[in-house]
């Protein structure tokens, strides 16, 4: 892994824009119903800005790319909820996970407006809850004055953690800045935390007969 990671480190050195552009799609992608149940954007951003504090990345380019991309993937759900209304909830592909969009209408009647904010850091409901807001009519100074705030927590509570960690390790810690110690250890915990929870979910759906985000069955 660290023969892996240290050619990496420097490629992103030398191409910071390539970074930004991936930090972008992530948070992006994973604001897209089913696809953002798929996309590991969280894990992408805080992988990520462990390469901050060595300064191949810079601190606040890191936190635009994450929220712009995430406040282009909610509003465009939104807005093509809004504009579809209740139609596009039984349409494809939201047809074929009945389950989430169920629980997805269910969070938002529940808490209503600040369904909007909770969402944004609860995965999967995060890729269906902003399309659920404007299918169910939602007004749209109403969603963004909510969605943008919470958009702008999000991005510091994805990035900060690697940040500090890392310079922890690097300023208390006694580890030694060039030979990128830090970064490898907070990538490895990164990278063992999503197998763990990986693990954690496929037991939890083995035994409960299937997860949250499974497509619909087909009936024959």
């Amino acid at each position: 892994m660290t023969s892996f990671l240290d050619p990496f480190i420097a490629f992103v050195s030398a191409h910071a824009w390539l970074a930004y552009l991936t930090l972008f799609l992530a948070a992006l992608l994973e604001a897209v119903p089913v696809v953002g149940s798929l996309v590991p954007g969280s894990t992408i951003i805080l992988a990520l800005s462990a390469l901050v504090p060595g300064g191949e990345l810079k601190l606040w380019p890191v936190l635009a790319a994450a929220a712009a991309g995430a406040l282009l993937g909610d509003g465009t759900a939104y807005l093509i909820g809004y504009r579809s209304q209740r139609e596009i909830l039984s349409s494809w592909p939201l047809s074929n996970y009945p389950g989430v969009v169920a629980q997805s209408e269910a969070f938002f009647n529940r808490w209503g407006v600040l369904a909007v904010f909770f969402a944004r850091f609860v995965p999967p409901i995060r890729a269906f809850v902003p399309i659920t807001a404007g299918a169910l009519d939602m007004p749209p100074a109403r969603f963004y004055a909510v969605n943008i705030p919470a958009i702008l927590l999000w991005a510091p509570a994805h990035v900060l953690p690697g940040v500090l960690a890392v310079t922890a390790l690097h300023d208390y810690a006694g580890l030694p800045h060039h030979q990128h110690v830090g970064k490898h250890l907070w990538m490895f915990a990164i990278a063992g935390g999503v197998v763990i929870l990986a693990l954690a979910v496929w037991t939890i759906r083995r035994r409960h007969g299937g997860g949250m985000i499974e497509p619909a069955k087909v009936r024959k």
